[in-house]
């Protein structure tokens, strides 16, 4: 999965961008205030991509 495609579908679902650190970006679901990180790669394996989901407590690409 692209990694634009998952920040579109994370912030479709309510999760906001905390912050850009390293070779990372946290983002945090405010209703649950649960965050999760998100490597700085061009492609996301799809097996990290739902575990990020499921840390955040969201919907799955």
């Amino acid at each position: 999965m692209k990694r634009l495609d998952l920040i579109r579908h994370l912030e479709k679902q309510g999760c906001e961008l905390l912050r850009e650190r390293g070779s990372h970006t946290l983002y945090i679901n405010r209703n649950t205030q649960r965050s999760s990180a998100i490597p700085r790669h061009r492609e996301i394996n799809d097996f990290l991509a739902r575990k990020i989901c499921r840390d955040l407590q969201i919907a799955e690409p």
